[in-house]
């Protein structure tokens, strides 16, 4: 009965910092496995025809209510363009109301550049939709001040007009890839559309993300083809929307098929909860020299910060991905063939 009374309050409490922080997007900490879903200019940036991403997570899973993400995409690469167009799903169920927002997005991308450097202009349009459960809130007239919630009680609180909400979203953003270094941005929200289930109106903030890396070769006198060598791969990601912000910093090891990272993720000036991530992603090539792929990808965050991991039992994500070429394609002409792109780094 402890147990459950500081799990019902560790809720409230996450409950009272989402609304604190109204509208603030989810992060995926492998951020480099749902690339569309960072930056819409990395659609189409990869090395094969067709790429198919889809990522999970499930966050403070011993938190009663759930938090639970998901990205699927599929984006397709036009050789001519240096870039591709690409379709985006993402969805979000949070807490016991089930407050759930579904995307679905267009995305398109665009590069001009040289053997030197590689700059990528990406744009993101499509609809949302949020919905909530009003049945499944608890209000104050529902709790007993010595036992806790009345079973079988309703509330007097006025529900909004509305569940559930549809409105037009936007985004778009920039990435460079020059020597071995990998930097871009983005935004999203741009039109700050009305998410409000009252009327009354309640404008969705815009996202600001910033993205950088930058590639160690550990072996630079080596002869080796690249998939041979073995890199360090420092990068950093910076999020902010309205006064909310977080980042994450740390590096990942790479060789061949294997990629394993460590990072750590801040809450910045406004406070929010801080972890140490751990992934590791694995290339299993079913065709190496067609460019053919699976990536299976797992990470799990642990909290540091005042939500602690025996009572939230960490962050943990999975993602599995799939390139592929088409035989067709085989004599196209592709724009700054043998420049560095954004996908040698992750």
């Amino acid at each position: 009965m402890r147990r459950f009374y500081k799990l019902y309050l560790l809720y409230f409490f996450l409950i009272l910092r989402s609304s604190n922080s109204f509208g603030q997007d989810h992060m995926y900490s492998q951020f480099f496995n749902s690339p569309i879903y960072l930056n819409p200019a990395l659609t189409g940036q990869f090395p094969g025809d067709l790429r198919m991403n889809l990522i999970y997570r499930n966050q403070f899973t011993s938190v009663p209510g759930s938090f639970n993400y998901i990205s699927a995409s599929i984006d397709y690469n036009i050789p001519k363009f240096g870039g591709g167009v690409g379709l985006l799903l993402t969805r979000s169920s949070e807490g016991t109301a089930f407050l759930t927002t579904n995307n679905i997005a267009g995305t398109y991308s665009y590069s001009v550049g040289s053997q030197d450097f590689v700059l990528s202009f990406g744009l993101q349009a499509g609809i949302s939709n949020r919905a909530i459960d009003w049945g499944k809130l608890v209000f104050g007239d529902q709790i007993d001040p010595r036992f806790g919630y009345i079973t079988g009680s309703i509330s007097a609180a006025n529900a909004p007009l509305f569940n559930n909400k549809f409105y037009f979203d936007s985004g778009a953003g920039i990435n460079l890839v020059a020597g071995e270094f990998d930097i871009g941005s983005a935004f999203q929200h741009i039109n700050t559309p009305n998410v409000s289930f009252s009327g009354t109106p309640a404008k969705l903030p815009m996202r600001l993300t910033f993205h950088g890396s930058y590639r160690f070769d550990l072996s630079p006198d080596d002869n080796n083809d690249e998939y041979d060598k073995q890199f360090i791969i420092p990068s950093v990601v910076f999020y902010k929307q309205s006064v909310s912000q977080s980042y994450s910093i740390g590096f990942q090891y790479k060789r061949s098929n294997i990629n394993a990272g460590l990072w750590y993720r801040g809450g910045g000036v406004n406070g929010g909860p801080s972890a140490i991530v751990l992934s590791l992603i694995f290339d299993l090539y079913i065709n190496k020299d067609g460019g053919e792929k699976v990536r299976f990808g797992v990470s799990h965050d642990v909290p540091v910060s005042n939500l602690n991991y025996s009572n939230t039992s960490g962050t943990t994500e999975g993602s599995i991905g799939y390139e592929t070429t088409i035989p067709s394609r085989t004599d196209v002409y592709h724009k700054f063939e043998g420049a560095r792109r954004c996908y040698d780094f992750y």
